[in-house]
């Protein structure tokens, strides 16, 4: 009889660990329920006392375990659910046996993963399990943690049912069983390990469930390993429960919570992580997202996650008939709209602190059917299917700070982000009054991007990456922002943007620089003309001679060159041409690919992709306040002749004339009070 009913004497203590010491060692060959039990009868006995054996169903279970027959007891909760009508939409057709192979999924069979476009082979350790705090060819922590997730077996998992190759679905078995055995025990406290950290325990509890349900009655994953995922899965929901984190993380972090505990609501415990994962991801919710619908952390790239996670949480929360107020629906829809309206015409994301460009165009359709929008599926259809907004083409969300200028929603159309809001709540940039900018399909002025976090690409580029001079700002005796506000107290007012049919306008200020004698403050004012060029007017208020550095980042496609102080693109279609203007004699130097004496010069479009780019700089003396004119003027073509002329400046603004294509603008522009924007056109 294998039941514990008393303490272990030291003999008995010492046989069970020795033979765990050398199931260690031959953990392949641990694949029936008698071979677990033999193993790790206090894993067994464990995983077992996590359910309640009262539940509907397991009825055969419970009374197998009160007779102290274990076996028995693992043999009928196997069969409770193969057998079962549970967590039906997760169940998979186990496929038809071929020898059909894929490339890309036999690659990861020989244990070399790609970890964030990093290429790496798991090394095998003395005791023959994989190593896993392998942290990549790099030495990346990053790269260690990302492999636990568990991807690549996501990615050999849909190999398998698709092709039906045996091989995939045992290579599954193998590796959870190691990866399992190996782990234990479950150490039970917060963690940045490898292997125990939040994140990772959140995305292998939500890929393990689908994986055994997926192939519960799969003759090539073994019983011990299915009992193994049984008896790991508690600790994952243990460890979300009690370990998680805030922000996104919280998001993913709960909603794995809540997948056990909709999944598995055998378990003891399933009801109260259910109840707590409510209570918490609503609460969250209030606090990690804007009332303009803007995840806090203020990056493209994490809004989508927490997104993604809270309409997972949905999902599982209706499938156990659980109750959401109507806010937090109200919330996920406000979501995909902010991204709808941020997207360039290309389909690509915005990139703003930490993220990638990536497309969203996928994403944001699956939002349209689902919340019946669909002007936001004629916005990236280029106006090619679903309905035109009746708002828009520009978009304002007060919170974030965040603009998009547009002349349209055609796929040639011009588009700009203008960011100037708080800092963020996590994974900032200090990026302040940055602006980005596309046209004609093409992303002529950009952010820098993310580079990586940890190893040696972040050592040398993370800096930059965050840091001003890595976007389009300016840096005042060589030094950039430092971090600003990571919240917003309220919404901006409508004293700093205004849209009208014929012109966008925003403004904002920064007066924090690292390290600085005195007192610097930075306005910067947009004024985009629909459908012609933008104006961005930069107001430098001091108490002393400066020493101002102006920034354009260009994306590496851009073929860009220098005509005295005017900077421009000679594309074959598409370009963009930087025009200064007023009184200011300043010549543009081009920086590509520097790495000393600092950073600048390069462009990460993903997490460990990089290369150079040119960034044009414009540096200039200052011995007082001091204004500077930027007029960016997009072409299909070539640039077309342009006049700009600054009419009158003083202490509110500017007044500027523009002719171009036989057109004529005067445009006046405040560095703080939108009501005071205004434009006249004459031809």
């Amino acid at each position: 009889m294998l039941k514990i009913i008393k303490p272990l004497s030291l003999t008995v203590l010492f046989f069970c660990i020795t033979s765990q010491l050398i199931a260690q060692q031959n953990w392949k060959s641990i694949t029936s329920v008698e071979d677990l039990i033999t193993s790790y009868p206090e894993t067994i006995e464990n995983m077992l006392n996590q359910f309640n054996l009262d539940y509907t169903g397991l009825e055969k279970v419970k009374l197998a375990h009160s007779d102290g027959n274990t076996l028995e007891a693992c043999n009928e909760l196997l069969a409770y659910y193969k057998n079962g009508a549970m967590a039906a939409d997760l169940r998979k057709e186990i496929p038809t046996k071929t020898m059909r192979e894929v490339a890309a999924a036999d690659t990861i069979l020989t244990n070399v993963f790609v970890v964030q476009n990093v290429r790496g082979k798991v090394p095998y350790l003395e005791d023959r399990h994989r190593d896993w705090y392998y942290k990549g060819p790099n030495n990346d922590k990053e790269w260690a943690w990302l492999s636990n997730r568990h991807s690549q077996l996501s990615q050999i998992f849909n190999t398998y049912l698709e092709t039906g190759n045996p091989k995939y679905a045992q290579y599954m078995d193998l590796f959870l069983r190691d990866f399992i055995i190996k782990s234990m025990p479950y150490p039970a406290v917060k963690s940045s390990t490898s292997v125990w950290r939040g994140l990772e325990v959140a995305a292998r509890a939500k890929k393990w469930t689908k994986m055994f349900y997926g192939l519960i009655n799969s003759d090539y994953i073994s019983p011990a390993t299915q009992l193994l995922m049984l008896s790991s899965l508690p600790d994952h929901a243990h460890y979300n429960r009690n370990f998680h984190g805030s922000n996104n993380w919280l998001t993913m972090e709960i909603s794995s919570l809540a997948t056990v505990a909709a999944y598995f609501p055998e378990y003891k415990n399933s009801e109260e992580w259910l109840d707590y994962a409510i209570e918490t991801m609503v609460e969250s919710m209030k606090d990690q997202v804007y009332p303009d619908g803007v995840q806090t952390e203020l990056s493209s790239h994490y809004h989508n996650v927490s997104l993604i996670n809270f309409e997972l949480f949905k999902d599982i929360c209706d499938k156990a008939n659980k109750t959401l107020p109507d806010f937090y629906n109200n919330t996920i829809e406000d979501m995909y709209g902010y991204i709808s309206h941020m997207v360039r015409p290309s389909g690509f994301r915005l990139m703003n602190n930490d993220g990638d460009r990536g497309s969203d165009r996928n994403f944001i359709l699956k939002g349209a059917k689902k919340y019946n929008h669909p002007d936001w599926e004629y916005i990236v259809a280029n106006g090619q299917s679903g309905s035109k907004p009746v708002d828009g083409p520009s978009y304002f969300y007060p919170w974030a700070g965040h603009f998009v200028s547009r002349s349209g929603f055609d796929q040639d159309a011009q588009w700009s982000f203008f960011d100037m809001g708080p800092w963020g709540s996590g994974h900032q940039h200090n990026d302040k009054l940055h602006l980005s900018v596309s046209a004609f399909g093409k992303d002529f002025l950009v952010d820098s991007g993310r580079f990586a976090y940890t190893g040696e690409v972040a050592e040398k580029f993370r800096p930059y990456a965050k840091g001003s001079a890595g976007h389009n700002l300016i840096l005042i005796d060589g030094k950039g922002q430092t971090s600003g506000p990571k919240l917003a107290q309220e919404p901006l007012a409508e004293s700093h943007f205004k849209i009208t049919k014929g012109f966008d306008y925003a403004s904002n200020s920064f007066d924090q620089f690292i390290d600085i004698a005195g007192k610097a403050k930075h306005t910067r004012a947009m004024f985009y003309v629909r459908n012609e060029f933008w104006v961005v007017v930069d107001r430098v208020e001091t108490d002393r001679p400066r020493t101002i550095e102006a920034l354009w980042h260009w994306h590496p496609d851009n073929k860009v060159e220098k005509e005295r102080s005017i900077v421009k693109t000679i594309n074959k279609r598409g370009n963009l041409a930087i025009i200064p203007v007023g009184r200011q004699k300043i010549n543009p130097k081009f920086i590509k690919g520097q790495e000393n004496p600092q950073i600048q010069g390069w462009y990460s479009p993903e997490y460990n992709i990089y290369g150079p780019n040119i960034t044009s700089s414009y540096t200039t003396d200052i011995t007082s306040d001091a204004t500077f004119v930027w007029l960016l003027m997009p072409s299909e073509k070539a640039i077309p002749k342009i006049k700009a002329k600054i009419k009158s400046e003083n202490t509110e603004g500017i007044t500027l004339s523009v002719s171009a294509k036989d057109k004529k603008w005067l445009l006046s522009i405040p560095f703080y009070k939108s009501a005071n924007a205004a434009m006249e056109k004459s031809h």
